[in-house]
């Protein structure tokens, strides 16, 4: 069976070694001259660095060099992806600087037709017949930048609007007025740096985000608080079962006890009263779509000034005042913009589709119609790797990847398609619910990371055993304890995948 894989990042990587390994012929197709992702050389921004601390943000098998910081730097993740490349002899399967321009289902379905040609260029497309299509150009994959009233005279007049990911160089603004958009990680990482060169630099958030500071008391590194089983627990998921039933139930004021302390530390460890940043709500919504840490500095320099924060505004409009680039807020107030950089979301497309196709993966509502994150109800040949964003992302893909590798050996029964789609509408309402909405169509499961993984590999049989279970509960996840799960699954669907190769080749 020969596959397709769209993207190179930790999803599009990790299913290409997956894959191989359970004796795919796999081609990678990457549109970036190198492989990364988010973390490209092409779509980093000054100040990038993960949010998890390196212990926990790696794939199974190839762990994090010793050498590099807790919070490793953008140009570090990548020459970490790298790294897996040569290990597990991928480079053969890459097919960097190439973009996917169309991919469509042949007549009878039996295939996909891919066709790629090399990145900005002209030339006619290159056509490839593939049995399988894995979807993991990622849901961080396209910025949104919202279409700003008077934008065309603001350019025209010198100014610069750029999603986070498009700016890389800081000289160009050097000496300049600067407005950030957004209160995500994205934004404030981006702010830091920027302050140090910039005339002024000014955030504009709409909506203030908790935000989680490194080590909790200046003492308490917060992968012991929220990237274990314990702090997963803290949150309702859409079913509860062992000692959840007691967290949201006789022990629910203890866990909203524990929820509150740690808003109240982070409030005045982070100085937010004084500075007038305490978000609106309480510290559980801090996982209600997202979870963003404190950025080293950020803090620091609001109270200093070098950062300036308008709470709980939005750009009305860009415009020309007195012959210079400049933005007006919602509330009326003029700021100078020499550059605007929005660090404003995603959408959540798959570029290389048409419309059809998108229709038959999604819901009335646009959201995409996943089974597990990962199979389309009603595509075949088809399924998706990262589409389950989480802070365990890279483990969470390569679970998506075993998964979509034992159901291509005929090693997974599935629910019915009727069934398949009201577990969907059942999970998307809750989702909406939960999220008000933002859920990213149904890709972000922050914070169910290990919820999500259970689930997988449940239907699998290959869960890890209750005593390591266990000790997530109490220690950080630790991806290596999922390293024997792919050659588990490759030995419990031998026999399932030679009748499948057997059917496919008749």
């Amino acid at each position: 069976m020969r596959i397709a894989v769209v993207g190179a990042g930790f999803a599009g990587l990790g299913a290409a070694k997956v894959l191989r390994q359970s004796g795919f012929e796999v081609t990678v197709f990457e549109k970036a001259p190198d492989v990364g992702g988010v973390w490209s050389s092409t779509r980093r921004y000054p100040g990038l660095r993960t949010q998890n601390n390196k212990g926990t943000y790696h794939l199974s098998d190839l762990p994090m060099p010793a050498h590099y910081p807790q919070w490793p730097s953008g140009e570090q993740v990548q020459q970490y992806l790298e790294s897996y490349v040569d290990r597990f002899g991928l480079g053969s399967a890459l097919r960097l600087s190439t973009e996917v321009v169309t991919a469509e289902l042949v007549d009878d379905e039996t295939a996909w037709l891919i066709a790629s040609r090399p990145t900005g260029g002209r030339d006619p497309a290159t056509w490839e017949r593939y049995d399988h299509l894995v979807v993991a150009n990622g849901i961080f994959s396209e910025p949104f930048i919202p279409p700003f009233a008077g934008r065309a005279d603001f350019v025209a007049a010198g100014g610069r609007v750029l999603a986070c990911g498009e700016f890389h160089d800081l000289e160009a603004a050097r000496g300049k007025d600067v407005l950030v958009v957004g209160y995500g990680k994205s934004s404030c990482d981006v702010a830091v740096p920027l302050s140090d060169v910039a005339a002024q630099t000014r955030v504009v958030a709409r909506q203030l985000l908790w935000k989680m500071p490194k080590k909790l008391g200046g003492a308490v590194n917060y992968k012991y608080l929220l990237l274990t089983r314990m702090g997963e627990a803290l949150f309702r998921y859409i079913s509860v079962k062992g000692f959840e039933r007691f967290l949201h139930g006789p022990g629910n004021g203890l866990r909203r006890g524990m929820l509150d302390s740690v808003g109240s530390v982070a409030t005045r460890q982070l100085k937010l009263r004084e500075l007038g940043l305490v978000p609106d709500g309480t510290f559980e919504d801090i996982a209600r779509s997202t979870v963003s840490l404190a950025t080293d500095g950020f803090f620091e320099r609001v109270a200093d000034g070098r950062i300036s924060v308008h709470r709980d505004r939005q750009i009305s409009e860009l415009l020309v005042d007195g012959g210079r680039p400049a933005a007006r807020l919602d509330d009326g107030t003029v700021l100078p913009a020499d550059l605007v950089i929005c660090g404003t979301g995603f959408r959540q497309h798959v570029p290389f589709f048409d419309a059809a196709l998108h229709a038959r993966l999604e819901d009335a509502a646009g959201n995409l119609m996943l089974h597990r994150q990962i199979l389309p109800v009603d595509v075949p040949r088809l399924t998706f790797a990262g589409y389950n964003s989480s802070f365990f992302s890279p483990l969470g893909a390569e679970m998506a990847a075993v998964w979509t590798a034992a159901y291509l050996r005929g090693g997974i029964p599935l629910p019915s398609r009727e069934r398949m789609r009201v577990q969907l509408r059942t999970r998307l309402a809750w989702m909406a619910a939960r999220t008000n909405g933002q859920h990213a169509r149904g890709t972000s499961i922050i914070p169910f990371s290990m919820h999500n993984i259970d689930d997988v590999l449940d239907d699998l049989g290959l869960n890890l055993g209750p005593l390591a279970r266990a000790r997530q509960w109490l220690l950080p996840v630790d991806p290596r304890s999922y390293r024997g799960v792919t050659p588990r699954m490759i030995r419990r669907t031998a026999a399932t995948a030679a009748r499948e190769s057997a059917r496919e080749s008749v």
